[in-house]
């Protein structure tokens, strides 16, 4: 697992050891990034279920203001810490060790980019994004990704899905407030 362009473009992330984890695979990270190329310099971004991090990694290496990482899971937080350590001088970060419900029932701020990348198993990312269209977390013109085996089969009152692509096994949903305003 790297990082694949920015200002830490080939750094090496490290990665969980098992099965139980799964990181967005490289090719399916290079997908994502090219389809949100031009929303992630200048933005804050919201890793929420970040595991080792890579996807917020990437965003600060492309320039992002602001990336918080959240994740319950201690084994996730201690990889995404030695990554962070990789990243010499860079502050502009917040990490969180919340349940996802928790996390999003307390935010404050807005986010112009959030990635949602909960365990398969858990199906929580439809809930993930209710709560999100709820509390009004998504900025105007802000984009929510939802990785997920499945594609997304429903509707979140408040958010509109304006995109759905496959990879392999890995699907990428795409959301924006549903004033349609990308």
């Amino acid at each position: 697992m790297r990082v694949i362009s920015g200002k830490y473009r080939s750094l090496v992330l490290a990665e969980f050891k098992g099965e139980e984890i799964r990181p967005t695979a490289d090719r399916v990270k290079e997908s994502l990034f090219n389809i949100l190329s031009s929303r992630v310099a200048g933005a804050v971004v919201l890793d929420l279920f970040c595991g080792s991090g890579s996807l917020g990694i990437e965003c600060l290496s492309r320039g992002a203001n602001k990336v918080v990482f959240n994740d319950i899971s201690k084994d996730s937080l201690a990889v995404l810490k030695k990554n962070l350590a990789k990243l010499k001088g860079e502050n502009n970060y917040g990490v969180s060790a919340m349940d996802f419900k928790s996390f999003l029932g307390a935010a404050k701020e807005k986010f112009d980019l959030i990635f949602l990348d909960p365990p398969y198993r858990l199906e929580a990312g439809a809930e993930a994004l209710a709560l999100i269209a709820e509390k009004g977390l998504l900025s105007r013109g802000g984009a929510a990704v939802l990785e997920r085996d499945k594609p997304f089969g429903g509707c979140i009152e408040g958010l509109k899905m304006y995109d759905e692509r496959k990879y392999g096994i890995t699907y990428l949903s795409f959301f924006c407030n549903d004033t349609g305003e990308l």
